[in-house]
């Protein structure tokens, strides 16, 4: 098997504040097999000769849901750290614009991810006017608005939260809140 995609290395995350490090690790596996699922994919596909068969056709939806499930995975950890963040300016103004203040965009941001259901709540950036929303993403390939910058992620699937806080998502959504590196955040932002 080709690796078109390695794994990332997210060790430096153990010892989190609000996450134990049984549940990062059981995180951590879960996020390394969608990266093997996908370059299991991606070799299969590249060497089926009928495109149009109904094999090449499941994969390709298999495909969708492992891709976006390893960058959604990237994209979370990514945006964690165990270092005091702080929001930076840009980003707060863009935030303060979206919703009136950074308290009110917490508040949606801690709503929706208290919806029941499986998914992510995702601070994204529309490209096309630089103005920011907050949105729920089903699962990983459904409900990503097409051309949206993913600014910030929030992984909102039970095992993001049960080992350590069982029924109490709240907990685990201020656990999460408490611990976003906005610095990493605010580099995704759009330069124009």
């Amino acid at each position: 098997m080709s690796v078109i995609y390695t794994v990332k290395d997210f060790s430096h995350l153990l010892g989190l504040t609000g996450f134990s490090d049984t549940m990062l690790n059981n995180h951590f596996t879960l996020y390394q097999g969608y990266v093997k699922n996908v370059n299991i994919l991606m070799e299969k596909l590249i060497s089926m000769t009928d495109q149009l068969s109904i094999e090449a056709s499941e994969l390709e939806r298999r495909f969708g849901w492992e891709f976006d499930g390893m960058r959604m995975h990237e994209l979370y950890f990514e945006n964690m750290t165990k270092e005091k963040s702080e929001m930076g300016g840009e980003l707060k103004e863009k935030i303060e614009k979206a919703y009136g203040s950074y308290e009110q965009w917490l508040d949606c941001f801690k709503a929706k991810g208290m919806m029941r259901g499986i998914g992510w709540v995702v601070l994204f950036e529309d490209p096309a006017n630089g103005e920011l929303f907050t949105t729920w993403v089903r699962e990983h390939e459904q409900g990503l608005p097409a051309t949206g910058k993913i600014l910030l992620v929030m992984d909102c699937w039970e095992h993001a939260y049960m080992t350590d806080y069982g029924l109490k998502k709240a907990d685990y959504i201020n656990s999460f809140v408490n611990v976003i590196d906005w610095k990493t955040v605010e580099k995704r932002l759009s330069t124009k």
